[in-house]
């Protein structure tokens, strides 16, 4: 049962944990200017942060505010 319940443990919960942490620290570190990809696959560049949201300005020149922790992924320039 303990064999069960850490082969459990290794192959679920810690990478779990470990993607919740690593996204937690790239909410963390966005800044205006940031290049990001938002869960829904918008692209866009980062105009302004608030606590909860941001304001992001796409392609075309529109801008959109998403919940914070609907940002994905920061892209590399």
């Amino acid at each position: 049962l303990a064999l069960i319940v850490g082969v459990f443990y290794f192959l679920m919960i810690r990478p779990q944990r470990k993607r919740q942490q690593e996204h937690q620290q790239l909410m963390v570190e966005l800044k205006r200017g940031d290049r990001v990809i938002t869960a829904g696959g918008i692209y866009g560049v980062i105009e302004s942060l608030s606590e909860d949201n941001i304001v992001i300005k796409v392609e075309s020149g529109a801008t959109m505010r998403v919940a914070r922790g609907s940002v994905a992924l920061k892209q590399e320039r």
